[in-house]
């Protein structure tokens, strides 16, 4: 009877154990894929988004144009602003080396490549936004997931039943005494409890919608023209050849 008795303790404990640890690992891993997208994310960020910024930076050059720009758009100020990206040869080669130039004149091809770059960020950041708010909702998914894997399986409880199957002829007094080091269960719930990960807003910038092209496209000329009488000197034909 004693060993009937043991192998049903046993399978329940097996159970409880694979239903804990399962649910905990489809958690894990959902965790694990959102923070995943939230790295994608981080680095297209980078090399969508910073990247055609940076261009028209180099194109704009001038600090106080830039500044007109982002006021225009709404983008943050600074927003992977550094004067350094500005004179350095690599990265202008590298912003603008295959890109596509268009036009007859030197003026009309730098205007060009100003108003397609904005429709490339313009693009991008439509792209970001939605994947962001794909994130929010992925990590409000796991936030209520960790709450109602905490409201189906309590450790205290789980422990506490499977210390009365260990022990079944305690009595209730043993049963309704607090285990002999309390301090390491609850050290061992501390250290096993799952939390949430941080919001895709708070790792990463909110950045706005651009206005649409054509209900700026005035303002935009204007800064491209600008921006063209201080740049002259830039040599849109040899900087948009493919780099080996």
């Amino acid at each position: 009877m004693e060993d009937i008795t043991d192998i049903l303790a046993f399978e329940v404990k097996k159970e409880m154990a694979d239903r804990y640890f399962g649910f905990r690992k489809r958690i894990e891993d959902d965790t694990a894929a959102y923070l995943h997208r939230l790295t994608i994310s981080s680095l297209e960020l980078e090399n969508a988004i910073g990247f055609i910024l940076i261009r028209l930076y180099i194109l704009m050059h001038n600090k106080s144009l830039i500044s007109t720009f982002l006021n225009l758009t709404g983008l943050p100020q600074d927003l992977f602003y550094d004067p350094y990206l500005l004179e350095s040869p690599t990265i202008r080669k590298r912003v603008f080396a295959g890109a596509t130039i268009r036009g007859f004149t030197q003026k009309g091809r730098f205007t060009n490549i100003f108003l397609d770059s904005y429709d490339q960020l313009a693009k991008h950041i439509q792209e970001y936004r939605e994947t962001l708010e794909e994130l929010t909702e992925e990590q409000e998914t796991i936030r209520e997931e960790i709450n109602l894997f905490y409201r189906k399986n309590d450790i205290d409880t789980i422990l506490s039943f499977i210390r009365r199957l260990d022990n079944p002829n305690g009595g209730t007094m043993n049963t309704m005494n607090p285990p002999e080091n309390p301090a390491l269960r609850h050290g061992l719930a501390d250290q096993m409890r799952l939390h949430p990960p941080l919001p895709a807003c708070e790792v990463l910038p909110t950045l706005p919608l651009l206005p649409d092209k054509k209900s700026i496209l005035r303002q935009l000329k204007k800064i491209a023209d600008t921006a063209f009488h201080d740049a002259r000197s830039l040599d849109l034909k040899t900087l948009t050849k493919p780099q080996d």
